[in-house]
């Protein structure tokens, strides 16, 4: 019951966005791709950071194989915004309609949302690598970023 619940509330959300005009998801597309890039950028950093240094405790390693996932999800949603950005402006000389930016849509939002909670995940991760106290610090205050972050998306 509860997935019938989810799944509804899904497909009513998704066509509450199918009723956004074009102009809409070309501004929402020139966002998106504007914060996947700054936040893609923070990740690929730490990931050449790490690569520089010694990968030699564990924690590390799941802090390297965590931002290269973040850095790759960033650039999957650049791409599918980016797709959708050209789809929707004027002069694409393509036939365009709401069914055909519905899979870019999907594809980038899926992988934005994995590339946050993998950020967020190094930043709460990397207290750890210091101290246990800033691995709680930063554990905790990951923890408040990410419920905030993820009401803010909602």
């Amino acid at each position: 019951m509860k997935l019938t619940l989810f799944f509804n509330a899904y497909n009513y959300y998704i066509m509450q966005l199918d009723n956004l005009s074009f102009e809409y998801w070309n501004e929402l597309a020139r966002q998106f791709i504007l914060i996947c890039t700054f936040l893609g950028g923070f990740s690929l950093t730490t990931v050449v950071t790490l690569l520089i240094g010694k990968l030699d405790t564990r924690l590390k390693r799941i802090i390297f194989k965590t931002s290269v996932i973040s850095s790759l999800a960033f650039l999957i949603a650049i791409f599918g915004m980016t797709k959708i950005l050209l789809m929707t402006t004027k002069g694409y000389p393509l036939e365009t309609s709401h069914e055909k930016i519905i899979f870019p849509r999907i594809i980038s939002f899926i992988a934005f949302m994995i590339g946050i909670a993998s950020q967020i995940t190094v930043v709460s991760l990397s207290g750890w690598t210091q101290s246990k106290s800033l691995g709680w610090f930063t554990s905790i205050f990951g923890f408040v970023a990410a419920l905030l972050i993820f009401i803010f998306l909602s």
